[in-house]
């Protein structure tokens, strides 16, 4: 293309960015690296790597060359972009620019056949699709060879997904190494991502080379984001935090996003700062996708004071006026940290970010780390089980063959699966025969880099240095510098006094003892092929009645006092008097309670006449007073313990997936006769007590035991869950 055919081509890109962004004098101009990405898309058909600051506009990159490649004949783009909110974000922003988006995402699988005909009658400009749809059988085999030879552009939104040395490494783009050696020739791929360092721009570009057999243009840019101004505030403890938000989150600027490391604080801060009269809705991966665009609208509109959310918001989300960020815990990944701070302040002049970090910060770090790839033996059993099945297996039947739980297996399987070694088919899994190493070197590394990471964080929550300086260092921005806006260049712009009224309420709603526990209602499936005789619905006279905790071990309540108590190594020893106190609370609001023995409904249970304890290999001083110290305070006789072999210790079954567990409790859990005479006398419904409850299936197991030795109820009560 001539030097005068590139002008008007420019002049023709800054057109569709005024439309873009809404320039009604059209003066609207592309940055230059902005103009030397769609320059090598649209005129050298080359493959590019853009890594620049959220804010930037990577996405006015990708929209724009569509226009001008549609304009000149070429087929649809395809966007592969990770989250729902992002999808909707950019499907919005293409239609200002005239450009016609459709999706194709778990979302909305109604109206998958409708929108590939309409790509297929040239009816769309933009296709966006989930990675998950890349390995999805109907759509890898039919839907995507089209895709691969009609496309004029593919995208790669949040790049660092692909490389497993990121942050957020999913299994599922790998698999666009297929897509990308399948693309015709002369056809341009784009690759954008806010949050890769040295190892994973390297690692993105290659990937990026794959079948091209060219090297992909690299764009990087400096990462500081100039309307930003990063603070930490230590406080005493959750208490304090939650008293913070409620005195100081009137003050902050504008709308923003509340930041919590899991689900149930999430819901926690929600409930306690609509308490307080703040106008705030949760977001999760438990919320209802109607719930989620709801909240996504009502935060964009400045409905709502702030969203409080897990990483669940995370990529992408495109709010330019957003007014803070804050970090109710500290995130395991300072990369991880950057890109959701920087969700703030990307229209907007000046915007506050505050890390709030925890004492339970580092337990729900470990949490996470626990659910890394597996180790090589349980790997080879799953690749062993495949290869001697006559036909594809689908998870609930392959699960109880091998000892990972179900999500686990899922995400082992589609690395396998990238590796050659396994395929997903109709109907489920089935071995390959192709060779495969484990890769022990790469693992290792993995965790390793995890580990720094962590260190990272804790390293920036207490460093007297420039912290965006760090965070930059962090993700390899060679041209990091003081920002001089930060609390350690500028000083602190946040107290941590909080009014004694905010902390007696935040005190009161973290003391609140009660969790209710879902009584398990369906065995899990594949029980026949691990030699035990019980599948589908649990019958009701099987069945325990809903049960109660004091607290999650993932909460910010009393799940910080439970996890010392129910650390593996804790020491055992008999339960407190605070944590017996407690407990009784519980016991008063579940007997008064919906559904309670002492509620006065008709279809009321019959009140506990006695206490029955699991016995536990690991803290059986724990357990055995507290049900004893329950039996005293209800003035119950304390029937007995349901007894469970020495070779099936707690930790051995806590580790295998639901059907594995459910095979080693049925074979070692056991009702002693005299446990069972006192059943018979007692005559009524027991209360079922134990420490900890990951799975259900212990309480489970050990309710149908019980009813069928003949007691007439079982009411669960322990001490935490899991999550």
């Amino acid at each position: 293309m001539t030097n005068p055919d590139r002008a008007a081509l420019r002049a023709s890109a800054d057109s569709v960015l005024a439309r873009l962004v809404g320039s009604a004098d059209g003066t609207a101009r592309l940055r230059e690296d902005q103009w030397r990405a769609i320059e090598a898309l649209v005129a050298d058909k080359r493959r590019a790597l853009v890594v620049q600051r959220t804010g930037w506009g990577k996405s006015a990159v990708y929209f724009v060359a569509t226009s001008l490649l549609r304009a000149a004949g070429a087929g649809p783009t395809v966007i592969v972009s990770p989250l729902l909110a992002l999808m909707r974000n950019q499907v919005e922003a293409a239609a200002r620019a005239g450009i016609r988006a459709r999706t194709i995402n778990s979302s909305n699988a109604e109206e998958w056949d409708t929108i590939q005909a309409e790509v297929a009658g040239g009816e769309v400009d933009v296709l966006l699709v989930s990675p998950e749809r890349l390995n999805n059988p109907d759509f890898r085999d039919q839907v995507l060879p089209r895709l691969a030879a009609a496309t004029g552009l593919l995208v790669v939104d949040e790049a660092h997904c692909i490389s497993d040395w990121g942050h957020d490494f999913r299994p599922d783009y790998r698999r666009l190494r297929t897509m990308l050696a399948e693309l015709p020739s002369g056809v341009p791929v784009l690759a954008t991502t806010a949050t890769a360092n040295s190892r994973v721009t390297a690692d993105v570009a290659e990937q990026l080379g794959t079948g091209a057999g060219t090297d992909a243009l690299v764009l990087r840019g400096p990462l500081d984001r100039e309307s930003l101004s990063l603070h930490v505030l230590r406080l005493p403890d959750a208490a304090h935090r939650l008293a913070w938000l409620a005195d100081h989150l009137s003050e902050l600027p504008g709308s923003g996003i509340i930041y919590t490391l899991t689900v149930a604080a999430a819901e926690e801060v929600t409930a306690f700062l609509r308490q307080c009269g703040h106008t705030v809705a949760s977001y999760t991966g438990r919320t209802e996708n109607a719930e989620r665009q709801q909240a996504e609208e009502d935060l964009l509109a400045n409905r709502v004071k702030a969203l409080v959310a897990t990483s669940a918001l995370g990529m992408g989300f495109d709010k330019p006026d957003l007014g803070f960020v804050v970090h109710l815990g500290s995130p395991s990944s300072p990369i991880a940290y950057y890109q959701q701070v920087g969700r703030a302040g990307r229209g907007v002049a000046h915007a506050e970010v505050l890390l709030l970090p925890g004492k339970e910060d580092e337990a729900i770090w470990q949490y996470f780390a626990s659910v890394a790839f597996p180790p090589e033996e349980l790997v080879r059993r799953t690749l062993d089980v495949l290869g001697r099945s006559d036909r594809p297996l689908s998870l609930p039947a392959l699960e109880p063959l091998v000892e990972l739980r179900r999500t686990r297996l899922e995400t082992m399987l589609k690395v396998l699966d990238v590796d050659g070694a396994v395929r997903r088919m109709k109907g489920g899994w089935t071995a390959t025969g192709e060779p495969w190493v484990y890769d022990t070197e790469r693992y290792a590394w993995v965790s390793r880099q995890r580990g720094a990471e962590q260190q990272a964080m804790r390293d920036y929550a207490s460093g007297t240095g420039c912290r965006m300086e760090f965070l930059r260092r962090q993700l390899d921005d060679e041209e990091a510098t003081a920002c001089g806006r930060c609390d350690n260049c500028a000083g602190a712009r946040f107290e941590d006094k909080v009014t004694g009224a905010a902390l007696d309420a935040a005190r009161g709603e973290l003391g609140r003892p009660g969790v209710e526990v879902e009584p398990r209602k369906m065995w899990p499936t594949g029980l026949a092929a691990v030699g035990v005789d019980l599948k589908g619905r649990i019958p009701p006279g099987e069945q325990s009645f809903a049960g109660r905790a004091l607290g999650r071990l993932s909460d910010i309540g009393w799940g910080n006092r439970l996890r010392p108590l129910l650390a593996p190594r804790a020491p055992d020893g008999p339960v407190s008097d605070e944590v017996v106190g407690a407990v009784v609370s519980v016991l008063a609001d579940w007997a008064k309670g919906p559904g309670g023995w002492a509620s006065g409904a008709p279809d009321a249970p019959p009140r506990p006449v006695g206490v029955v304890t699991v016995a536990s290999h690991g803290r059986p001083r724990l357990v055995g007073s507290l049900g004893s110290r329950i039996a005293e305070a209800g003035r119950m006789p304390l029937l007995g313990t349901v007894t469970s072999t020495p070779d099936a210790a707690d930790g051995a079954a806590s580790r295998t997936n639901s059907a594995q567990r459910v095979r080693a409790l049925h074979q070692t859990l056991a009702v002693p006769p005299e446990l069972a005479a006192a059943l018979v006398s007692a005559g009524g419904p027991v209360l079922l007590v134990d420490d900890l409850s990951d799975t259900g299936w212990t309480l489970a197991v050990a309710a149908r035991l019980l009813l069928r030795a003949g007691a007439q109820g079982v009411f669960p009560l322990v001490l935490a869950v899991q999550t």
